[in-house]
């Protein structure tokens, strides 16, 4: 199938006084692995249930399937799958009976029902455990058995809510290879998470800031939003006192913590490892090492975050400069 699964065009959706999503405007294509990245209260969560049919929007408009949010509901939820970041299904229930209930709720019949339970055991790699109760599962486990009963109808679009919180990163990998198999077969997959390594494999992403859409794009089209700037890992002592003597600087854009070292980008002419070990050494830090780096998507996301917040600051600033 080609062309988009989602179209969605000046969403908005106020709690009173308060905008929780603000005017958002992006297009999904069909089959795609689409990321949906922001901090928690960022309107993820928010634009995930006005996409399910689960929230009316206050204002614009999307579509889901082809259907309309606000004015067909009922047959956007028959036309996707939907997992929350909280394991959702009954832990008093067993494997098997928990794939049941879904199937009746999404009415299948006895031979497709029997076929589909079959095939998400094998997916999910519990075939052997259909009598195991949900709540003795792992968290890698119960996220595959939800990510089976969210499918069992074979829903061309799948909404996935921080799928992979609070499992192990070999779990995380395991989920993921089943994501890229269903987008294979065409499943259009629309995916928040908190993990920029996860977001790395997304065809296309969507930066979400207080409400906003900061930016779209391919994960290499968002990185190109650094190629006026230089960025420099830093190792020195005193990490976060060297990063807040960097902020002064005029010539430093950001700067960011990143495990024992931070990142800091300057302008592309304006500062090189040699000024910034100048710099440091003259403030009185011992610099251990300074390496310029490809950006990451963290890098990326400080960057745009930084931006954003300083527009919400400063309306002069909405040009663009940085």
């Amino acid at each position: 199938m080609t062309g988009d699964a989602i179209e969605v065009s000046e969403l908005t959706k106020k709690f009173d006084s308060f905008v929780a999503v603000d005017h958002l405007t992006f297009r999904v294509r069909q089959g795609e692995i689409f990321g949906f990245l922001g901090a928690n209260g960022a309107g993820k969560s928010t634009t995930i249930r006005m996409l399910c049919g689960l929230l009316s929007p206050t204002s614009g408009r999307a579509s889901v399937g082809g259907f309309d949010v606000a004015r067909e509901p009922d047959a956007v939820k028959s036309s996707i799958g939907y997992m929350s970041q909280r394991f959702s299904l009954y832990e008093d229930l067993t494997v098997e009976e928990n794939l049941e209930f879904y199937g009746g709720i999404y009415d299948l019949s006895p031979s497709v029902m029997s076929a589909r339970k079959q095939w998400a055991l094998h997916m999910a790699g519990l075939s052997g455990k259909e009598r195991v109760l949900s709540r003795t599962l792992s968290g890698g486990w119960k996220q595959r058995l939800a990510l089976g009963c969210s499918i069992l109808h074979e829903p061309p679009i799948l909404f996935l809510d921080e799928p992979t919180g609070g499992v192990d990163p070999q779990s995380r990998r395991e989920f993921w290879e089943l994501i890229y198999e269903l987008s294979a077969k065409g499943v259009t997959v629309f995916v928040t998470t908190h993990y920029l390594d996860e977001a790395e494999h997304c065809n296309s992403l969507g930066l979400i800031h207080a409400g906003r859409l900061v930016a779209s794009g391919s994960p290499s089209e968002l990185k190109g939003t650094l190629d006026r700037y230089a960025v420099f890992e830093v190792a020195t002592d005193r990490v976060v006192e060297a990063m807040e003597s960097l902020r002064k600087e005029p010539w430093v854009i950001e700067t960011s913590i990143f495990g024992a070292a931070f990142h800091v980008s300057t302008m592309e002419k304006s500062g090189g490892p040699e000024r910034l070990r100048h710099t440091l050494s003259a403030g009185g830090f011992a610099v251990e090492r300074i390496d310029r780096i490809v950006p990451s998507l963290e890098d990326v996301f400080v960057h745009l975050i930084g931006e954003a917040t300083r527009g919400e600051r400063s309306p002069e600033s909405k040009d663009g400069n940085a």
